[in-house]
């Protein structure tokens, strides 16, 4: 299944896509501004079965106000698409995606968010479903 996770933010979006198996994830170009129907297109264009938008919890596992408003931005998606929005824990992605820069990778710190994501979201795919 291709999965396109998205790093929701105000001011952009990080966006990394998986391969149809389930086992490759990369990193895609930023959306800037920040647009629910500009990240419906990229989803269209990519043939994604199901859109994952990072919820940003606390350390604690709350939600703050960035959760609210990721949250509000999976619904517009929702709204956007005929495929399933879901909503997955994003905390430590970030720090991920800096240590990804540090070591090299090319990307946007924002999409290698996202694949960070994507990567936990495939990894955690077996518990999800019992097996």
């Amino acid at each position: 299944m291709r999965i396109l996770a998205l790093d929701y933010g105000t001011a952009r979006i990080g966006c990394a896509l998986s391969d149809p198996s389930g086992t490759l994830v990369r990193p895609l170009e930023v959306i800037e501004p920040a647009d629910p129907a500009a990240a419906a297109a990229l989803a269209e264009q990519h043939g994604a079965q199901l859109v994952l938008v990072g919820l940003p919890l606390t350390p604690a596992g709350e939600e703050g106000a960035q959760a609210v408003l990721s949250r509000e931005f999976a619904a517009e998606l929702e709204r956007r698409l005929e495929v399933p929005v879901e909503t997955y824990d994003e905390r430590l992605t970030t720090k991920m995606a800096a240590a990804s820069r540090r070591e090299g990778a090319g990307a946007a710190e924002d999409s290698l968010a996202a694949a960070h994501l994507l990567e936990g979201y495939l990894a955690a795919a077996p518990r999800r479903e019992g097996g």
